[in-house]
């Protein structure tokens, strides 16, 4: 199975973020274990005695606020990088990106951000997945498993609705189930996909390519097209 984690950055309500991200990372199932290992070496060097008590959030960890400010900024930005880059990138084929970036005020022809972002990413994964059955025999199909939030019923209606009813595009036919909800703090897939929507909202909203630079090639492509990032301006 396919599964991917996904979160958001920037807030939809506050008029003083520029950008709203949903973003996050598609891994197989039988990966999990090893990228969890090296998150946890990597919140190991702050918290020898207790990594698993120690959230990887990126907007946390560069501007220290939730106990981060106690370590160095140069350290707490590398371990952002090392996160990024040994969670995705040295992975290899296991896991691809999938990334929404909505600018403040753009025309959504009067649909909710989180709902047009959720729509995009929920077709986008579906089509990723039809793809892998129809070139390479791959039967697996793909859950959606997202951050705890208040937008958990709502999540779940569209998706119901984009499988019974449909949505834009048509219908999604790839999924196992609905959307499932995890808190963070017993996820380190979760907070892998908050650096990653941490990293696309860096770079869209403040231009800093800092972050995204290492993963910016691991959205999902196919055919020297990229299909899984949409910025909506």
């Amino acid at each position: 199975m396919h599964l991917l984690y996904l979160d958001d950055s920037g807030a939809v309500d506050d008029p003083a973020q520029p950008f709203f991200v949903l973003a996050g990372a598609s891994v197989f199932e039988r990966r999990t274990h090893w990228i969890e290992t090296r998150l946890n070496s990597i919140a190991a060097r702050f918290d020898p005695a207790r990594p698993h008590e120690l959230e990887l959030h990126g907007s946390p960890m560069r501007s220290g606020r939730e106990g981060w400010k106690q370590f160095p900024l140069c350290d707490r930005l590398k371990a952002i990088c090392d996160a990024l880059t040994q969670g995705v990138v040295e992975q290899r084929q296991g896991v691809t990106l999938f990334g929404v970036a909505i600018k403040r005020g753009a025309d959504l022809n009067g649909q909710d951000p989180v709902e047009y972002a959720f729509e995009q990413i929920s077709n986008r994964f579906d089509r990723f997945l039809m793809r892998k059955y129809q070139e390479n025999g791959d039967p697996q199909r793909g859950v959606i498993i997202f951050d705890k939030s208040t937008t958990e019923r709502r999540i779940q209606t569209l998706a119901r609705d984009f499988k019974h009813e449909g949505h834009t595009w048509g219908k999604t036919r790839n999924y196992a189930e609905v959307p499932l909800f995890l808190d963070s703090k017993s996820s380190r897939l979760i907070q892998l996909a908050d650096l990653v929507a941490f990293a696309l909202y860096r770079f869209q909203a403040h231009n800093d390519n800092s972050f995204y630079q290492i993963i910016s090639r691991q959205f999902d492509s196919h055919s020297g097209v990229e299909h899984g990032l949409h910025v909506r301006y």
